[in-house]
């Protein structure tokens, strides 16, 4: 395989025998960790479950959060109580109907500090939220009752504008409370220990194999939208093979990684989007050494993000701070979030080796070796690589090694503290700093992060200022300005970009607006 030419003389039109045919075979770049949704904290495991399940809310075509599990809602005059009418046509895949009781019982699950949820977060915006993440009250607190079998309040701590984009996650999905009592903790450790009331079903994925198929959900309240009988999907952790069974027809839809975005990019096939996607890093101040604000300055100074994006990535553009550019218009300036915040942390040496040589005067140490952790996909190893050689390059006697391992083992390493700093990747749930801010793939920020400065302004935020736009505004730049350059808790890298080859039979091809997670309900195989 050598240029774009090649693909596009190999003719993609698939096996005549399957043209009749609605599947649908694509590309995953990781294994599923876990298809509980309060558990959760992949960019494969969210794909299957906004592909398999259903909150109140769905985005349509036109990527606009619109009711989906609820027909109704009213809203109380202070803007704290929303009061949903949920479907009675909706069904679990094993016939149970969709109950109020199910949303109490996951929204529960999620946040609840036993759990471990990565995305618990999410839940400070309902009443009581924060204070049950922080094991200060119980789960059965949270601002969420069941009034009804069909009828469930929501009651949020303020006020905020952007609650359907919100409850369109995958956190926010019921779970069959029958289900999850029969399961236990070994709820959604396969496809069989749940059940599923979104367009499709999960079917063969055993835990930790490969490959799973997405099948027309026939319970699902509105299948007449769905085309497809089945999306076979299939991991391809290297891209090259991913390219080679595209190019042999047995795979409709491939992302691409870095090193093959320049090869492809004038092909037919080839797709690109800009996503507010991050690719960022943290570090575990648990440890001596990370747990140092020098070491953590010098290295977030220390890295070369504009050569990052251009010779390893291909697409994208570099990040200066973790609120993504180009995505969310603040509603008092009309101005993008990002000209208004400015540049938190850019690349400089200088500064860089300034922090670095206090860091070793108050650690006492003149070499210091810090452990990368990364995932063991190409396009993470690579750039994980790159950050060696640039930081031991700029920060001498800075010496780092890079343990690339399979996503879940490292969301898992990460959850229990077991690394020094870590690379990752992360896809925004709402277009608000908030979600960047307190949650946005920060491992540990709630536990580790104890700045008062911080976790005033973000209070600021979501309560004093929920509806005043100006300081509002100047809360969130304080609290990022204290997270990502005083503090340096975590360090932007790039803004990633969506790149892939998609069969051209393949119609209805829809991404997320916040990154990389395909949606199949609206395809159709011509």
């Amino acid at each position: 395989m050598t240029a774009a030419g090649a693909l596009a003389a190999c003719s993609n039109s698939g096996n005549p025998s399957s043209f009749n045919k609605q599947v649908m075979n694509t590309a995953a770049n990781n294994e599923i960790s876990t298809l509980d949704s309060s558990k959760y904290g992949d960019t494969t495991s969210s794909e299957v479950l906004q592909n398999s399940m259903e909150g109140l809310y769905r985005f349509d075509k036109k990527n606009h959060a619109k009711l989906a599990g609820a027909t109704k809602v009213s809203v109380s005059k202070n803007q704290k109580v929303y009061t949903f009418d949920l479907r009675k046509d909706a069904k679990w895949s094993n016939g149970d109907p969709v109950t109020a009781k199910d949303y109490v019982t996951s929204w529960r699950r999620t946040v609840d500090p036993k759990n471990s949820s990565l995305d618990s977060d999410s839940f400070t915006i309902i009443k009581n939220g924060n204070q049950i993440t922080k094991g200060k009250a119980s789960p059965s607190s949270l601002g969420i009752k069941a009034l009804g079998k069909y009828r469930l309040q929501v009651t949020l701590a303020n006020p905020i504008p952007y609650l359907p984009e919100i409850l369109v996650g995958a956190q926010f999905y019921p779970q069959d409370s029958k289900v999850v009592k029969q399961n236990g903790s070994k709820y959604g450790t396969n496809s069989k220990r749940l059940v599923y009331n979104g367009p499709f079903t999960v079917k063969g994925w055993t835990g930790s194999n490969l490959k799973w198929t997405l099948v027309k959900n026939k319970n699902y309240w509105n299948k007449r939208i769905v085309h497809l009988d089945k999306v076979n999907v299939q991991v391809v952790q290297t891209t090259s093979t991913g390219v080679n069974l595209f190019r042999s027809n047995s795979l409709d839809y491939v992302p691409l990684s870095s090193d093959f975005v320049k090869q492809y990019q004038n092909n037919k096939n080839y797709h690109s989007v800009i996503t507010p996607t991050n690719g960022y890093m943290t570090f575990n101040l648990k440890r001596r050494a990370t747990s140092n604000v020098h070491v953590r300055r010098a290295i977030s100074q220390a890295i070369n993000k504009k050569q990052l994006v251009n010779t390893i990535l291909h697409a994208g553009r570099p990040s200066n701070g973790i609120v993504a550019a180009n995505f969310i218009t603040d509603k008092n300036t009309g101005n993008d979030y990002r000209k208004d915040a400015g540049d938190m942390v850019t690349y400089n040496v200088k500064d860089a080796q300034k922090e670095w040589k206090i860091a070793q005067k108050q650690l006492g140490k003149k070499k210091i070796t810090l452990e990368l952790l990364t995932s063991d996909i190409d396009d993470a190893k690579r750039v994980g690589e790159f950050i060696q050689s640039n930081l031991m390059k700029n920060l001498p006697g800075l010496n780092i090694n890079v343990r690339s391992i399979p996503i879940k083992s490292r969301l898992s390493n990460t959850t229990n503290h077991n690394y020094d700093f870590v690379y990752g990747t992360w896809q925004p749930s709402y277009e608000d700093p908030l979600d960047f801010l307190t949650v946005g793939g920060l491992f540990n920020l709630e536990q580790d992060y104890h700045n008062q400065n911080f976790w005033h302004q973000i209070d600021l935020a979501r309560s004093t200022y929920a509806t005043k736009p100006s300081q509002r505004l100047n809360a969130l730049i304080a609290a990022e300005n204290q997270l990502i350059k005083k503090d340096a808790f975590a360090v932007p890298l790039y803004q990633g970009g969506a790149s892939y080859l998609l069969n051209s039979r393949v119609k209805g091809f829809q991404l997320s607006p916040y990154g990389n997670v395909a949606y199949y309900w609206n395809v159709r195989m011509k």
